[in-house]
């Protein structure tokens, strides 16, 4: 029979040889694994090259459609500016004359009130203006507002006619 020193040595070499045969059992999935990684990383690299080309390319032609943007963004940027001054120079080319003739309107319009002011009234005026106030007066006691307005505008025709009729800027009637 085996003695205690022997059966101590078979059972050592028995663990020995199953943690040699776990150990070849990893060694040879690690292979696998390895293998396995090593024809996905060059599947990827095959994958992967023609995908770099496209977006190569994309980047590309995406900067050629930036050049043509940032092209036509300053064709835009020049046209606004060109658009904000002809829009100052119309500006400039109606607003001027327009003021001047508003000022010279103004002007006139004083004129003519200062000279009027001035000016002394005939006695037919006078007597026009106050029989159109009075008839003007009692119209619009009477409610007719209508007729008012008429007898005012009536005198401003007679006025006006006096006027022509020969009454001078001094209200000196001249014969013709």
């Amino acid at each position: 029979m085996l003695t205690a020193g022997e059966v101590a040595g078979l059972i050592a070499a028995t663990g020995w040889i199953v943690l040699v045969c776990v150990l070849a059992m990893v060694l040879v999935k690690l292979a696998r694994l390895l293998t396995e990684t090593t024809k996905a990383v060059s599947d990827l690299n095959e994958r992967l090259t023609p995908l770099l080309d496209d977006v190569s390319v994309t980047v590309n032609e995406t900067n050629r459609q930036l050049v043509a943007v940032e092209a036509i963004a300053k064709d835009v940027k020049q046209v606004s500016g060109h658009a904000a001054k002809l829009s100052a120079v119309t500006q400039t080319i109606f607003t001027g004359p327009l003021i001047k003739v508003s000022s010279i309107g103004y002007g006139v319009r004083r004129a003519i009130a200062a000279r009027r002011a001035h000016k002394p009234r005939t006695r037919l005026q006078r007597a026009s203006s106050s029989r159109a106030t009075s008839r003007a007066g009692a119209a619009a006691e009477a409610g007719s507002a209508a007729q008012a307005t008429a007898e005012v505008r009536d005198a401003g025709v007679r006025k006006a006619e006096a006027s022509r009729a020969g009454a001078g800027a001094d209200g000196v009637r001249r014969a013709r």
